[in-house]
């Protein structure tokens, strides 16, 4: 039975109450950056037996951590911050959760209503301030006895129903208090009436549970889907994020009986553990050849799940203009950046795999999936090849390592930028890659180190990230997170010193401005840095270096950074003369 008897002051009762009942609704684990007016909400997670807490003095590095944390888990987590501009810089991530659609609850101390706009230190207008970010928000007022303390539960319940409902987000509480801030005895203070309570502090269950619903469609809809994917003669599924196992398994289930061709994004789950027939895991180099793009151009495109990482596929599809482009993605948004949708279906993607099956009759296998099977196969061969001979840690040679070596379930984070792209283009098959995880909803360099961290806490097993230099700089802070790990983390930091990716883009060629204002060059290595988290580290050049020291790590408790001594010029001129071997590689195999 939950005791209110031994609150010693309101604000106490109510940070009591809040993080009680968040418990009740299944959010346990609480993301702290310690400040002053929060007390009674940190307060409250010290005293309650099943709250997990996480304490980090960086609002930002908190914040995605417990995007990490939620991506990872699948469970929410709460972040809990003090007034003023600590809140703003949850901001970030707040916007990367709402675009993954992850459920984070956020609660942060304000001053009461006569501190506002009246030049109190600490104090900025934090009403909606993360705007149309948040799914939910509610300005709570101060504790007052005036107020039914069931007003209180019922925004905790309200609040986690439209954080994880069916299109999740994050839900923001704004809490004033007044002081006494912390849980100092108010002369005379009683809890008040509990009678109106009796029944929730009897039991351990939510004031109001909320049921959710499954968006279906009728028997109609289903049939005039089936009956336009039926006509497709050419057809391709792409395969973007999904959210788990069942719905991998449910798209593997569809592909066999449509036997198309499936392109599988690197974060879909399906790009680096599925070795099956249909899934085309080098669509992405496959498409740099023009001969293949203007012989086997789809009339048709069922697009499952998020948007895909590689820009080729939207150059295709640009060119190809095919008849029928039907997506299917569990929320209400349009992700439609080419406008070429035809058809947008609302529901989760298992359940529309399960449910469109019974409407389409299982094709045969045809030469479009067939040839382009043989064509990835043809890189494939190539890439090991390449593997093989170098000895030196290109980014194809280190993508290869970095999937083949995991001997047992592993977890995978990737950072923007080049290294998710490296990933999606030249990594192997392993199907101990049990989960990928990235920042692809705004797609920045923030918080990544942080991200990394509370994905491998939230997922339990051992985890791999890979990070590029900038954003490794952009979140040093964040190392001091490592102190969290319970599970063991290796972090790939590809140290070029500067931004790689732009010897990829148009501005490469303008020299006058692309060193200094594109490339930010730097000189820095990140050994002190390890030193000063104290953090095991290794600085490697050669791939014999890195599969040694990748294997070692992954077998160790708590972090490892692996720095890799890189050259952007030759990191450039290596992806460029490999695409050049693939595109002849996939010439030969279109002629056979």
């Amino acid at each position: 039975m939950f005791d209110l008897r031994d609150t010693k002051n309101i604000n106490h009762l109510w940070g009591k109450l809040i993080i009680e009942e968040l418990t009740r609704c299944g959010v346990e684990y609480f993301c702290i950056a310690p400040g002053s007016r929060c007390g009674p909400l940190v307060v409250a997670v010290a005293e309650n037996k099943r709250a997990k807490s996480c304490i980090h003095f960086d609002e930002r590095g908190m914040s995605y951590y417990a995007l990490g944390y939620a991506a990872s888990s699948g469970k929410p987590a709460c972040l809990i911050a003090t007034s003023g501009t600590a809140v703003a810089n949850f901001f970030p991530a707040i916007i990367e959760a709402s675009k993954k659609k992850l459920p984070l609850i956020i609660l942060t101390a304000d001053r009461p209503p006569e501190l506002r706009n009246t030049g109190a230190n600490q104090t900025i207008d934090q009403v909606k301030i993360f705007g149309d970010y948040a799914r939910f928000f509610f300005d709570l007022p101060c504790p007052s006895k005036e107020i039914p303390l069931e007003v209180v539960v019922t925004t905790i319940d309200q609040a986690v129903y439209r954080a994880g409902a069916n299109f999740p987000g994050p839900a923001h509480i704004n809490c004033m208090f007044r002081e006494p801030l912390s849980p100092l005895p108010e002369k005379g203070f009683t809890p008040g009436n509990l009678k109106p309570l009796s029944r929730w502090l009897k039991n351990s269950q939510p004031w109001t549970r909320y049921t959710s619903y499954e968006k279906s469609l009728s028997l109609q809809e289903l049939k005039n889907i089936a009956q336009e994917l039926t006509a497709i003669k050419q057809g391709i599924i792409a395969v973007g994020k999904l959210s788990n196992e069942a719905e991998e398994k449910s798209v593997l289930a569809l592909a066999r009986v449509l036997q198309w061709p499936v392109f599988a994004d690197i974060t879909s789950g399906l790009r680096l553990k599925s070795d099956d027939g249909r899934i085309i895991n080098y669509f992405d180099q496959l498409l740099l050849e023009p001969a293949l793009v203007t012989r086997y151009k789809p009339d048709g495109v069922l697009h499952l799940g998020g948007r895909l990482t590689s820009s080729r596929w939207y150059e295709f599809i640009k060119k190809s203009i095919p008849i029928s482009y039907i997506t299917v993605l569990n929320h209400p948004l349009r992700n439609d950046p080419l406008h070429c949708v035809t058809v947008r279906v609302e529901c989760a993607v298992s359940y529309f795999c399960g449910s469109i099956q019974r409407f389409l009759r299982q094709r045969e296998r045809n030469d479009f999936t067939a040839r382009l099977k043989k064509a990835s196969e043809g890189v494939q061969q190539c890439l090991l090849a390449r593997t093989k001979e170098e000895a030196s840690l290109t980014p194809s040679v280190l993508a290869r390592h970095i999937s083949a070596l995991p001997s047992r379930e592993t977890g995978l984070f990737l950072a923007n930028s080049m290294p998710i792209r490296i990933m999606d283009m030249f990594a192997g098959v392993n199907k101990n890659l049990v989960r990928v995880g990235a920042n692809r909803g705004a797609s920045g360099i923030d918080g990544t180190i942080a991200s990394a961290i509370g994905f491998a806490n939230g997922l339990g097993q051992p985890c791999a990230a890979l990070i590029g230099d900038l954003a490794f700089l952009h979140d040093l802070n964040s190392l001091a997170l490592v102190k969290e790990l319970k599970v063991p983390l290796v972090i790939i930091v590809i140290n070029d010193h500067g931004g790689g990716i732009f010897s990829f883009l148009p501005i490469a060629a303008f020299p006058g401005v692309f060193e200094k204002y594109f490339v930010a060059p730097h000189t820095f290595s990140f050994e002190l840095a390890a030193k000063m988290f104290q953090i095991a580290y290794a600085r490697i050049r050669t791939a014999r270096e890195f599969i040694d020291t990748y294997r070692d790590a992954l077998g160790k408790k708590g972090a490892t950074i692996i720095e890799i001594e890189a050259n952007r010029d030759q990191n450039y001129k290596a992806i460029q003369t490999l695409q050049n071997m693939i595109r002849a590689q996939v010439r030969g195999r279109l002629k056979k």
